[in-house]
């Protein structure tokens, strides 16, 4: 859950370089995307000069607060019960790789996603080039895939990937802007989304192999016994 600090720490680090402070929908709204894009976003008055040091401004920002994020709560036995079931387990995340490794470190976390793509390695958000390579490792068609974000950034992505998606209200974006990006759900907590899992019996209703976005909220469930397999591709935090 680090809505939060991401955003007291963007707008802190456009303070830092002589910005006007962004709002808080204004610093949320960037959630997802790449660090230098989500940041030139946010501060549109800072001159791209300066961006260099905003990035540096906002990971010293970030970095103090990084011990205190933590997990929605049930997500670990999610998580559990997702790997006890064979599910393939991945991370597209706007994040860096050297950030999310600090992440998945920092919330115990390391070694139990099978795969992930970060926006320093691949292109970002809401480009699919992240999901199309996560795809193409698993050797998974996109309509076997679902997507779970808290972000229109994560729904845009599934969109252009062709993939369906499912949203969480309980994360960084409105889910008012949801409905146009055609979610086939939108939970309103974790509870809420393993419920509508179960009720739908993922598989059996979209015949599909789970991509689950923790976006900041790690979020996903129990499937369909009926398939041998399913993969949950996961985009952990917001960033």
């Amino acid at each position: 859950d680090s809505t939060q600090i991401i955003v007291r720490a963007i707008q802190a680090a456009v303070r830092d370089v002589g910005g006007q402070t962004p709002s808080d929908q204004a610093a949320s709204y960037v959630i997802g995307m790449s660090l230098m894009q989500a940041l030139a976003h946010a501060a549109p008055d800072v001159p791209p000069e300066k961006y260099p040091e905003l990035g540096r401004r906002y990971q010293h920002h970030y970095a103090v607060h990084a011990n205190d994020i933590a997990l929605f709560e049930g997500v670990l036995p999610l998580l559990d019960a997702l790997k006890a079931r064979g599910h393939l387990l991945a991370v597209a995340t706007g994040k860096s790789r050297r950030g999310l490794d600090e992440a998945l470190h920092s919330v115990e976390l390391r070694g139990v996603f099978d795969a992930s793509r970060t926006a320093d390695e691949t292109a970002g958000k809401p480009d699919p080039l992240m999901l199309h390579e996560l795809m193409a490792e698993f050797d998974i068609p996109a309509g076997r895939v679902l997507m779970i974000g808290d972000t229109t950034h994560d729904l845009q992505m599934a969109l252009n990937a062709a993939c369906p998606s499912v949203g969480v209200s309980y994360g960084a974006h409105e889910p008012e802007a949801f409905v146009a990006l055609r979610p086939r759900h939108v939970a309103h907590s974790v509870p809420a989304l393993q419920d509508w899992l179960l009720a739908n019996q993922l598989g059996r209703a979209f015949h599909t192999e789970l991509v689950a976005q923790l976006g900041n909220p790690i979020l996903s469930q129990v499937f369909e016994s009926l398939l041998t397999r399913e993969a949950v591709i996961s985009a952990l935090y917001n960033t």
